[in-house]
């Protein structure tokens, strides 16, 4: 080609490029008009999807998560560790809900009278009391409610959560208790009711039989936190457990532990209070814990 004729080809496309720029700019990227500086223009949302605060979200939050070896350990010992530390049930919207556990209680395994393993029974309902420390035993009560346990060291162990401190997403708990629980349609729960009982935080934080066998240290959503630094040491009660009645000898043992003074507790053992060298006895009612 001449290379006129090529200067004069190169002019045009450089123009035509031009000319397609200029159209670009006079619309957005899906091709509707540029509205006028006098019309409303609707941007796209600051933050899509559910809105979490710099602390929950940033990444030093996520690295306070608790891996395997925490929780091999026997289940007394796993069950006071348990306390100050934060359970994390993550949505699938990728809201995050948060609560400080104050309440758990210790089943040792088969020797133990009212646990699911007694005797060293397995049955596929309580296989997760089997599988390694960490992993979720998720079960049905009175055919509707739902509690979860933690694995622990020991073949058949295991350490139930019965009460948490909602800590972040209470309003989405509240929707989701509302919801879900039965009886007293139409009252608005208080934060205290949110997560105090066994049942009550499996529905705050909508857990169902699907979490059974789910392994708590690798799980995407729900997991386990250690609690901040600096947070004081609690101070522990250690009180029979509850509803365990024809469990004989075994009612009575002190394998319930719970934060003295929290009003989040599902029951108070003011006897056993009043048995804990550290600090008095406080008035809190017991009240419904399932």
């Amino acid at each position: 080609m001449p290379v006129r004729g090529a200067a004069q080809l190169s002019r045009r496309i450089r123009q035509k490029k031009r000319l397609l720029e200029a159209e670009e700019l006079g619309s957005d990227r899906h091709g509707a008009p540029t509205p006028s500086p006098t019309e409303p223009r609707l941007g796209k949302p600051a933050s899509l999807g559910p809105q979490r605060s710099v602390y929950f979200s940033s990444p030093k939050s996520h690295s306070a998560r608790l891996g395997s070896e925490f929780f091999d350990q026997p289940a007394i010992s796993l069950a006071r560790a348990f306390l100050g530390q934060v359970l994390v049930r993550r949505l699938d919207d990728g809201t995050e809900l948060r609560g400080r556990i104050v309440e758990t209680e210790a089943y040792v395994g088969p020797e133990d009278e009212a646990a699911h393993s007694r005797g060293g029974r397995q049955t596929p309902r309580n296989r997760g009391m089997f599988m390694k420390p960490g992993t979720l035993y998720v079960y049905v009560i009175y055919g509707m409610y739902f509690c979860m346990n933690v694995s622990s060291r020991g073949d058949g162990a295991c350490v139930l959560l019965r009460a948490l401190e909602p800590l972040g997403g209470l309003e989405t708990m509240r929707q989701l208790r509302s919801t879900l629980r039965k009886g007293t349609v139409g009252r608005a729960l208080k934060d205290r009711e949110l997560c105090s009982g066994p049942s009550k935080l499996c529905q705050a934080l909508a857990i169902d039989k699907s979490f059974d066998q789910r392994d708590l240290a690798a799980d995407t959503a729900v997991w386990m936190e250690r609690s901040a630094p600096g947070t004081r040491e609690p101070v522990v009660v250690a009180a029979a457990r509850v509803g365990i009645g024809q469990a004989g000898e075994w009612a009575q043992k002190p394998l319930r532990f719970y934060v003295q003074g929290s009003p989040w507790v599902s029951v108070v053992d003011r006897a056993a209070e009043q048995n804990t060298q550290s600090g008095p006895a406080v008035s809190v009612c017991a009240h419904e814990s399932f």
